[in-house]
C-alpha cells in the first residue's frame, strides 16, 4: 500500500496522486507540486489515505510543500496575467486571420510556460502566431486544441436541466455515452433533447444506466407474448423503473382489455407467433410454481 493524497488543478479537474513525504497535508489544503509542465499550484480533495501501488503512476512525484501566504499571491498573480494574456492572444488571432476560437489561457505557477487552450474545425498552421507570442511574453508557449466536451467544461454554462453543467461543476473525467443508454432508458431519440451545451450526448446518460441495465434483464420487450392470469397476452408497453408492464389480453367474453401487470406477475414464453387463448386459473399458477423452484 501506498500513501497518497489527490490534487486537483482546475476546477472538476482530474485528480491526480502525489507523496504527501511526511507533510502535516489536510483535505482543502493548497500545495505546491512538481507536474510534468513544472511547478504548479493544486488543491488537496483528497485527504492522506493509502492505494494499491497497480493504482498509481510510478514514480509517484512528491508534494514540495504546503502552499504559504506568498504563494498565493504568485498564484492570484498568474490568473490576472491569464486574462491579459487571453486578450492579446485573442489580437494575434485576429491579425493572422486564424480560424481558430481562444477559450482559456493558463500560466504555469513558476511561469516557466504559458498554455494557450483553442478550438477549431480542423488543423490550424500557428507556428507565426507562435513566434508573435513567444516574442510577447518571453517564455515557452504551448497551444493546444481542445475538443467540444472540453470547451464545456472550460466554459461552463446551465443545462438543460436548469443546473450548472457537471462536467464543470463536479466530473473530473468524461466517460463514453452511447446512444444505448438513451434507448434502456426509454428516452427520446431527439438529439436536441438528450444533448447537452457541447452538442454531445449528454453525461448524466451515464449516471443510472447500471441501474436500468440490471432492471430489464428480467424485463419483456414490446411485443414479447406472456402469460397472465386471463391468458396469453402481448406486451404493449413498458415502464422499467416501475417493473410494469401493459399487456393487451382477450378475456373469457371475447373481449379485449390492456392490464397493467408487474413483471413477476406474469411469464415470458418463447412464443412468436401470437393467438389469444384463455387458460384455467390453476394453468397460471403451476407455471409461476415451476419458475420459483
Amino acid at each position: 500500500m501506498v500513501t497518497v493524497v489527490g490534487v486537483r488543478f482546475k476546477k472538476a479537474g482530474k485528480i491526480y496522486y502525489f507523496d504527501p513525504d511526511d507533510l502535516d497535508i489536510k483535505r482543502d489544503d493548497h500545495v505546491i507540486v512538481e507536474t510534468v509542465r513544472g511547478i504548479e499550484f493544486g488543491h488537496v480533495v483528497v485527504g492522506p489515505k493509502e492505494v494499491e501501488e497497480d493504482e498509481i503512476i510510478s514514480p509517484l512525484k512528491k508534494v514540495l510543500r504546503v502552499a504559504n501566504e506568498e504563494d498565493y499571491l504568485i498564484h492570484e498573480e498568474n490568473k490576472e496575467k491569464a486574462k491579459k494574456a487571453f486578450s492579446i492572444c485573442e489580437e494575434k488571432i485576429a491579425e493572422h486571420g486564424l480560424s481558430m476560437k481562444l477559450i482559456d489561457v493558463e500560466y504555469t505557477f513558476d511561469n516557466n510556460k504559458v498554455i494557450f487552450y483553442f478550438t477549431a474545425e480542423g488543423r490550424v498552421d500557428f507556428r507565426e502566431l507562435v513566434k508573435d507570442l513567444a516574442a510577447i511574453f518571453r517564455t515557452r508557449i504551448e497551444l493546444r486544441q481542445i475538443g467540444v466536451r472540453d470547451e464545456a467544461k472550460m466554459i461552463g454554462g446551465l443545462g438543460p436541466c436548469g443546473n450548472v453543467t457537471c462536467c464543470h461543476r463536479f466530473l473530473g473525467e468524461f466517460e463514453p455515452v452511447s446512444i444505448k443508454m438513451a434507448k434502456d432508458q426509454s428516452l427520446s431519440l431527439n438529439p436536441a433533447k438528450i444533448s447537452g451545451l457541447c452538442g454531445r450526448l449528454m453525461c448524466c446518460l451515464k449516471y443510472e444506466h447500471k441501474t436500468y441495465e440490471e432492471l430489464l434483464k428480467d424485463m419483456p420487450g414490446v411485443g414479447t407474448i406472456v402469460l397472465t392470469p386471463y391468458g396469453k397476452g402481448i406486451v404493449e408497453e413498458t415502464f422499467t423503473l416501475a417493473q410494469m408492464l401493459k399487456v393487451r389480453v382477450k378475456k373469457e367474453d371475447d373481449t379485449e382489455e390492456v392490464i397493467n401487470y408487474k413483471v413477476d406477475e406474469v411469464i415470458v414464453t418463447e412464443e412468436k407467433d401470437f393467438k389469444y387463448e384463455a387458460l384455467e386459473e390453476c394453468d397460471y399458477d403451476e407455471e409461476l410454481e415451476g419458475m420459483e423452484d
